[in-house]
């Protein structure tokens, strides 16, 4: 994969990422974990983790399917996929099949896996649809495939209300529909997979709130430190705008009264029948 195949991911395959995606990995594991649980996805199953990035949810779902299982891990970044195999190493994991791919090409054996999983994947990629199509295809009769989208990125909620970071809001959704993604999959998503014979079974809202001096607080802080100058080296935010962004963030920070909601958001259940 080349240097500019890295940089298709909306935000980003670089170190500095790894990192933040490991953060946010930690913040919304209790969710994912969750949504398996209700899933039932369980020991000794095959499942299939889209759009793995360094693979913290795979490590995770090792764990839950156990030795007597398999987590089929792929993403389109080499980086991202060189860092889940030097983890698997270093845990002597012998449970996941990492590999480098495209998510919309997935070419799976026909009902070859027992659950599919992904989280801020979909809404990511240009073509959602052949996503879904592939995980069907490769989806045994009462397979299931979980996911965790969201429904309206821009309608996150910050308190006091801010202008820079509205902007920043504003600015990040305008970048991530300009490399192909939609910011409100999570309403196009039962109707996707009802076309290709998977029927949705629990749709349920996902939304947290945090403030200041709590874990979750700490997802738009590292966001805004590691997006917001890559925003500015593309064009799309000027530096004076997120100079501004970055005193307002602390200004919150400081704030006991602030608080923020997370971006509308569905946990999605649908079962091949």
């Amino acid at each position: 994969m080349s240097a500019g195949d890295e940089r298709e991911y909306a935000l980003g395959a670089n170190a500095a990422e790894i990192v933040r995606l490991g953060v946010q990995h930690r913040l919304w594991a209790a969710s994912a974990i969750a949504l398996w649980e209700r899933a039932n996805i369980r020991a000794g199953q095959t499942v299939l983790d889209i759009g793995c990035g360094p693979g913290y949810t795979s490590v995770d779902l090792a764990g839950v399917v156990t030795s007597s299982g398999k987590v089929v891990a792929i993403d389109q970044s080499a980086l991202f996929i060189e860092h889940l195999k030097q983890r698997q190493k270093l845990l002597g994991d012998t449970t996941i099949a990492a590999r480098v791919g495209d998510v919309q090409k997935l070419e799976l054996d026909k009902e070859s896996i027992d659950a599919a999983y992904q989280r801020w994947v979909l809404c990511f990629v240009s073509d959602p649809d052949a996503v879904i199509a592939g995980v069907a295809h490769a989806l045994k009769p009462g397979g299931v495939f979980a996911i965790q989208d969201y429904i309206h990125y821009e309608g996150i909620l910050l308190s006091p209300p801010s202008e820079p970071f509205r902007r920043f809001i504003t600015v990040v959704a305008e970048a991530w529909r300009g490399h192909g993604g939609d910011t409100e999959i999570g309403l196009r998503l039962p109707a996707l997979l009802a076309k290709h014979g998977l029927t949705p079974i629990h749709i349920a809202p996902l939304h947290r709130v945090a403030r200041p001096g709590s874990q979750l607080w700490t997802w738009p802080t590292i966001f805004i430190d590691t997006y917001g100058p890559r925003l500015v080296e593309e064009g799309r935010l000027r530096r004076a705008e997120h100079e501004a962004l970055v005193a307002d963030w602390k200004a919150h920070t400081a704030d006991p009264n602030a608080f923020f909601v997370s971006p509308p958001m569905a946990d999605i259940i649908a079962v091949k029948r």
